[in-house]
């Protein structure tokens, strides 16, 4: 078993922007000598997530507006009172959205299906730049 591990960067404009980052994680997997195993994905941060969606543009509509419906922005939250940046809401929907997401790969290919692909959410309530990183495991 050999396991890597690497990072890349990722611009965004916050308020549950969405980023299809799989061509950069499938180009982690190919610079690799891993040709079989799991490929983790990783965002550091408490405002962001990983997931995947298929990336077509109704979805990118859908997507942030279940979010609002879920955990409104508009809403005082405790986290606002606390430390003043307006940003409890990001909080709270990075902690359902989930930090990282898993896929498995073989002949260095991900094993998404047709319409998949793997995307950072940025909930912020403001544009970050993101590290994201990716941990390869296999043979």
């Amino acid at each position: 078993m050999k396991i890597s591990t690497n990072s890349f960067s990722v611009s965004t404009k916050g308020f549950t922007d969405i980023i299809d980052i799989t061509n950069q994680v499938q180009n982690e997997v190919n610079s690799s000598e891993i040709s079989e195993g799991n490929v983790l994905v990783f965002v550091p941060g408490a405002t962001a997530g990983i997931t995947t969606i298929e990336f077509e543009p109704g979805l990118l509509k859908d997507y942030p507006e279940f979010m609002e419906k879920l955990v409104p922005s508009n809403k005082n939250y405790h986290h606002d009172m606390t430390w003043h940046d307006g940003n409890g809401f990001s909080h709270l929907r990075a902690s359902l959205q989930g930090a990282s997401f898993q896929v498995p790969f073989k002949d260095k290919n991900l094993l998404l299906g047709t319409w998949q692909q793997i995307i950072l959410v940025d909930f912020d309530n403001r544009s970050r730049n993101r590290k994201v990183i990716v941990q390869i495991m296999g043979i």
